[in-house]
């Protein structure tokens, strides 16, 4: 056979194999790029695709499924009486999630810290006229050592006194001995009785709450009350959001 002959053998041989190709639907060229439609992805595909069980907590979850004991004029007069905690999550922040490791090494550096948003610093300025509206008394303020927690009781009740037994866990993956750490710190704060006629108000982070009561509170701002039994319990009557003061 010429060479000719067999160029043009050649050429029709190539072209047979992929026409029968594209007939078949096969038309990736190798490798990987066959998985892109895939429709039974592997196990490992999900699991990078998949949310984080964090975003899934049973803290979460409690907060969203939480249901008040007392609500409206009931809960208002119960705040009217005195005799409860009421714990805020620190108001709205320019982002989420944990701050740099610098923060943990000069906590009085705030510009190492998550700032208070525009939206927050209004948050905690009209809860604090809320209460005042309200006749909501207040007692002691108690905060962590960390900025946005004094400035949110300060913009709010004009005072505050830090006590690091509410700064927030190391990290989200906490081990079981540093939650059980951080719940006995904040144990004394939850369930100590304010003086007669008054509220405490504590002002934390969401996990310090979550490990101590199962309830992570969400969103920024939000807060829960709470009344001590005199016996180390309390009994959690209700959350508010920053903009439900007003409206009780």
């Amino acid at each position: 056979m010429s060479k000719m002959s067999k160029t043009v053998a050649l050429l029709l041989s190539c072209s047979l194999v992929a026409t029968l190709a594209a007939c078949s639907g096969d038309t990736s060229p190798s490798g990987d790029a066959s998985k892109t439609n895939d429709p039974n992805p592997s196990a490992t595909d999900v699991e990078k695709s998949a949310p984080k069980d964090k975003d899934q907590s049973e803290g979460k979850k409690a907060n969203a499924e939480f249901k008040d004991k007392l609500d409206g004029p009931d809960l208002l007069t119960a705040l009217q009486a005195g005799g409860h905690i009421i714990y805020f999550r620190h108001a709205q922040t320019e982002k989420d999630g944990k701050d740099q490791e610098e923060a943990k090494s000069d906590l009085e550096n705030c510009k190492l810290q998550r700032q208070l948003s525009e939206e927050g610093i209004q948050q905690a300025k009209d809860i604090g006229v809320a209460f005042a509206e309200k006749s909501i008394p207040v007692g002691e303020v108690i905060t962590s050592e960390y900025c946005r927690t004094w400035k949110t009781a300060d913009l709010a009740f004009g005072k505050h006194k830090k006590n690091p037994n509410l700064n927030f866990l190391p990290s989200k993956d906490y081990t079981d001995e540093q939650a059980k750490e951080a719940t006995a710190k904040a144990k004394p704060l939850l369930t100590t009785a304010p003086k007669s006629g008054q509220n405490t108000v504590l002002v934390g982070h969401s996990d310090v709450f979550e490990v101590s009561t199962g309830i992570s509170p969400d969103p920024q701002g939000m807060a829960y009350v709470l009344t001590p039994d005199n016996k180390g319990g309390y009994e959690i009557q209700a959350n508010v959001l920053p903009e439900e003061w007003s409206k009780l």
